[in-house]
């Protein structure tokens, strides 16, 4: 069979990877056409259409002044699949984009079978109404987003696991020594490790990295690294820190830390199914109107997905204006002695990880994507 693909940030790059060669070992004779990162490519054994550094464009400003640029990456794909006319097309997330896409798909006859749930419950619910017209499955990484799509009357609506349990498992279980891995990526490693991860946009990276860089030099005692992100170049990352990039290593970083500063994302669960107490940050620009704005628009309590899985804030999430050096150290400096708030954390991401479930996501959402492709 022929599968088709769309992922538009390093996350969705990894989670579609897993993916990719689930399929593979479904269907070896599997061929696949995509838009994504360096990691679909390893697996799917070709280039992208688009290489997703050319689509990670986040909040308005950064999306108007690349307008161009969408357009184009969204004439790219649409040609893309007019011409490959695969059995199946499979959005990753990215819902803003991949709906365009996807209702091309369906002017097409291509069964939609959706990958990882855009966040409909926090925000843009209108969108539900598109995905009734054009989505065939649609498969959740998070336990209580089916119940949520029932109650609005879409039964396609399943979950599959959470990709991000296998990956942090398979990542600690291969982990190498501490001292060898600090000493390979050039750390100190005679001091506890404290982790910075400010994203894989430019944008939200611009934003964070900043606060953290500053946050970070409160804690000499500490070893500082930062996670680079794909397609991020080091002069970029060169005018915002001085602390050491690591790259292709996240989830090994993570295990060695203490504790993380995590800009909102993907990257809070990577931290919580890693153990590693954390602090969210989210900045933007960090403005009091912003922050009520936000709160006007997105309709949930908690930002983080711990947080959101959980249902209470076991996480604390500095957000906007609140996301200052001051605040984020007197929280940090909470989580990295030992105490009730660092045991607190712990106990959190325990019950957190009972709500997820087993690994095997990838597995069962290949299994939905190829009965869809047949059906």
């Amino acid at each position: 069979m022929h599968y088709f693909l769309i992922a538009g940030e390093a996350s969705g790059d990894l989670h579609g990877a897993e993916l990719i060669a689930a399929l593979r070992a479904r269907d070896p004779e599997a061929r696949f056409t995509f838009l994504g990162g360096d990691a679909m490519a390893r697996a799917a054994g070709c280039a992208p259409v688009v290489h997703y550094s050319r689509m990670a464009f986040m909040g308005f400003s950064e999306v108007l002044r690349n307008l161009g640029t969408i357009s184009g990456n969204l004439r790219a794909a649409r040609r893309a699949l007019s011409e490959a006319r695969p059995d199946v097309f499979v959005p990753v997330d990215l819902p803003s984009f991949n709906l365009k896409v996807a209702k091309t798909a369906r002017s097409l006859g291509i069964p939609v079978c959706w990958y990882i749930s855009p966040k409909l419950w926090a925000w843009k619910a209108w969108r539900l109404k598109s995905i009734r017209r054009v989505v065939d499955r649609m498969m959740c990484i998070l336990p209580f987003e089916p119940a949520w799509y029932a109650e609005r009357g879409y039964s396609e609506a399943v979950y599959v696991g959470n990709p991000s349990v296998e990956e942090i498992d398979r990542a600690l279980a291969a982990v190498e020594p501490r001292e060898e891995w600090m000493r390979r990526h050039r750390l100190r490693s005679n001091r506890p490790l404290l982790a910075l991860l400010p994203g894989s946009r430019r944008g939200e990276i611009r934003c964070n990295l900043p606060v953290m860089d500053a946050v970070a030099r409160r804690f000499p005692q500490y070893t500082i690294a930062v996670a680079g992100a794909p397609g991020i170049d080091e002069d970029f990352y060169a005018g915002l820190t001085k602390f050491q990039v690591v790259r292709g290593a996240t989830h090994e970083m993570l295990a060695h830390s203490r504790a993380a500063l995590v800009t909102s994302g993907t990257a809070t669960l990577e931290a919580a199914l890693a153990g590693v107490p954390q602090v969210v940050m989210y900045r933007s620009n960090g403005s009091r109107l912003a922050y009520e704005l936000m709160h006007r628009v997105v309709h949930v309590e908690y930002v983080s997905l711990p947080d959101l899985i959980v249902g209470r804030g076991i996480v604390p999430e500095m957000l906007l204006h609140m996301c200052t050096p001051e605040a984020v150290a007197d929280r940090l400096a909470a989580i990295l002695r030992d105490g009730d708030a660092r045991d607190a954390q712990l106990a959190g991401y325990a019950e957190m990880r009972a709500l997820l479930g087993p690994a095997g996501a990838a597995a069962r959402a290949a299994e939905a994507v190829e009965a869809v492709a047949r059906r």
